[in-house]
């Protein structure tokens, strides 16, 4: 990449992670543009749709989140590791409005533009989660696409709820251990 269209690359993408974050994944790509000081087609010519762009602006995530799942597979509780790295996803989707909703929506669309996002968190996860079940702490029948879009779920209901900072984690524990209480919290 020529270093002018280098320099246009990298404003494109910190103005995309400021508008993302202030305005949520749907943000306007014109003022994008705009505040990047380029054209509309300069954009499209590096990012040639919005989910293009939303992987750009998300790969440094991915990394983080990745680097984190390589840590957690050799947790001693492999369960307390695949629980740990599925709330930091939900921690990272909720970052940005609307991330959430296309991670489920293109989930396993292979030729979608997330999909550089979609299948490496997949096969991470599924490394943390033949752990878990290995342990015998996860039953057999639980897949990581279940596992993902639960997640995914429950950050969509916590960008619904941003007056609740703690019902991601609530619903998380909820979905994890279920309704059935103990004999004392039966009360």
């Amino acid at each position: 990449m020529r270093a002018d269209a280098r320099r246009n690359y990298e404003r494109l993408l910190g103005e995309a992670r400021a508008a993302f974050a202030e305005h949520g994944t749907d943000a306007s790509l014109e003022d994008i543009a705009r505040r990047a000081g380029v054209g509309i087609g300069t954009l499209y010519r590096h990012f040639p749709s919005r989910h293009a762009l939303m992987n750009a602006v998300f790969q440094e995530a991915l990394t983080a989140l990745i680097d984190r799942s390589h840590e957690l597979a050799a947790a001693e509780q492999p369960c307390r590791g695949l629980v740990e790295w599925l709330g930091a996803i939900i921690t990272h989707a909720g970052e940005y409005r609307g991330l959430a909703q296309a991670l489920m929506s293109t989930s396993r669309d292979e030729t979608s533009a997330l999909s550089p996002c979609n299948v490496p968190l997949r096969e991470a996860g599924a490394v943390l989660l033949a752990r878990a079940q290995e342990s015998g702490a996860v039953r057999a029948g639980v897949s990581i696409d279940d596992l993902l879009q639960l997640t995914n779920a429950i950050a969509l209901a916590s960008e619904q709820s941003p007056d609740d900072p703690e019902l991601a984690g609530r619903l998380l524990t909820l979905t994890l251990l279920g309704l059935k209480g103990t004999a004392a919290e039966a009360g």
